[in-house]
């Protein structure tokens, strides 16, 4: 069942729109991917954003050094500790993506109608007038009139943070471009973007391939967003890359479409990866607007049929400086969860916005009227697994209530130690739309050989009690296994 065809079993009553929100609400379906930075660092901050809904921290590598993503992390882990609350880590590559380099990090303006030089070599000093990048075939890339973009997040090429610039003139290795619209940019680094131009540079650059294999690995990733991914070939090569580190095979790899060649080979890419991240401000300049939402809708059908995680960015850029999203934001956060997406990702809302607890609680809450606006017959799925694999294929139709999935850790040694898994398994179910996971007592099996052996499933409906997902009378659904069948009975709540 896709969840752009759900219907209404009864229209919702206009009354019920007046009616204050549940202040205690369960968190919503759609799951809510945060990324940590300069606002969004501290364990107390990190520990708001948890409460408020947050179950993927993003660590984005585009910025800041191993040292610096390493404090966020172990601040993350504190945090964790305290709210009692899973939380998944994403590591974002780079990828291929060019970059203005401003070492003395002051501020630089440009003026609409001006010339700037966009010059390979790195040791001059950035000014108004010269902009050194790091990528020396710019000048072989590109031809005059093609477009480029150059900013922090946000590529709209009309707000104050981002420039929008036409190739005017080639000279040797330099590329003389006409500012189309001012902007001041702040900071050490811009990212730089040609509209429809391939850049022939590697998908999982050499600098990626080190900070995978320190920080990732020292951190045991649980996934990994792949900047950039072009060809279906990119993820395998990064898979490959991942099965040589450790425990980093177990990691999922979630292709990141930005640009015109990834959306050309999407099929190709889906096939191979475990998710995908719609990067909609990126696509936004390889497409008009009107395409953009197309291929969002395109690409998420085409994610929930495979049964596959579908992430959508970009959705309250607004709250990146304002405490409330515009009413046209929180109508594409609605959409965005109609369409069957699993998750939303805030970039810059939350690693530099002003008010990221704010931003990740206000897009749970309409992700969570979304959900209230569907009425169900059954409170929740339990679903008893060891790989988590039986409850994504639940989840993967889509139900309207939420799935418990009770993982059950088992005991596993290399021959030097004995250790139990589970908690990896359960962190990766935190992008998935629907699913929540948490991790049962290991010495409980999950391949019962009695089906009155109920410890387990009171543990899992105390929790769901104590979580507000079921109350009394309520009607539940559970699929574990009794020795060699799956069995799957329905159970009502008492007093």
């Amino acid at each position: 069942m896709h969840s752009g065809r759900l219907l209404l079993e009864e229209p919702i009553r206009m009354a019920s729109i007046l009616e204050p929100s549940k202040p205690n609400f369960f968190h919503a379906m759609t799951k809510i991917v945060g990324t940590l930075g300069p606002k969004s660092r501290s364990v107390e901050v990190i520990s708001a954003c948890l409460e408020a809904g947050m179950s993927v921290a993003r660590f984005d590598f585009s910025w800041g050094d191993i040292d610096y993503h390493q404090e966020t992390v172990e601040n993350l882990k504190k945090a964790v500790k305290s709210t009692k609350k899973l939380c998944a880590v994403m590591l974002d590559t780079v990828g291929p993506e060019l970059q203005v380099v401003n070492k003395s990090e002051r501020a630089i303006s440009l003026e609409a109608d001006s010339f700037v030089v966009l010059t390979p070599d790195q040791e001059k000093e950035a000014s108004s007038a010269l902009l050194p990048i790091n990528f020396s075939g710019l000048s072989k890339s590109v031809k005059p009139g093609d477009t480029i973009f150059i900013g922090q997040y946000l590529f709209t090429g009309n707000e104050t943070t981002s420039i929008w610039m036409e190739v005017a003139e080639l000279k040797g290795d330099d590329v003389v471009c006409l500012v189309k619209s001012g902007a001041t940019l702040a900071g050490s680094l811009y990212t730089l973007h040609i509209s429809q131009i391939r850049v022939d540079l590697p998908t999982l650059s050499d600098a990626d391939k080190d900070v995978i294999s320190k920080w990732g690995f020292r951190n045991n990733i649980d996934f990994l967003s792949l900047s950039h991914t072009r060809h279906a070939e990119d993820v395998r090569h990064a898979r490959e890359f991942l099965s040589k580190l450790g425990d980093l095979h177990q990691t999922l790899i979630f292709a990141k479409i930005e640009n015109t060649e990834g959306l050309t080979h999407f099929d190709e890419i889906l096939q191979e990866a475990d998710g995908v991240i719609i990067s909609r401000g990126n696509l936004g300049i390889d497409l008009p607007p009107e395409k953009v939402f197309l291929f969002q809708k395109a690409a998420v059908y085409k994610c929930n049929m495979a049964g596959k995680p579908a992430v959508v960015t970009r959705v309250v850029d607004s709250m990146t400086d304002n405490l409330r999203p515009t009413r046209a934001e929180a109508t594409d956060v609605a959409n965005a969860v109609l369409d069957g997406s699993d998750a939303i990702l805030l970039g810059a809302e939350t690693l530099r916005g002003l008010y990221p607890v704010e931003t990740i609680s206000t897009v749970g809450k309409i992700c969570a009227e979304v959900r209230a606006a569907i009425k169900v017959r059954a409170s929740v799925i339990i679903v008893f697994t060891s790989s988590g694999r039986a409850a994504r294929l639940i989840a993967k139709y889509r139900p309207t209530m939420p799935v418990l999935s009770v993982v059950i850790p088992q005991l596993k040694t290399n021959q030097l130690r004995w250790s139990f898994t589970g908690a990896f398994e359960a962190r990766q179910s935190l992008i998935v739309r629907g699913l929540f996971p948490m991790l049962a007592d290991p010495r409980h099996p999950a391949e019962s050989t009695s089906a009155n052996n109920e410890s387990v499933l009171k543990v899992a409906l105390d929790h769901g009690k104590a979580s507000g997902i079921t109350k009394s009378h309520d009607r539940v659904v559970v699929c574990q296994k009794v020795g060699d069948a799956s069995v799957v009975k329905i159970i009502e709540l008492e007093d």
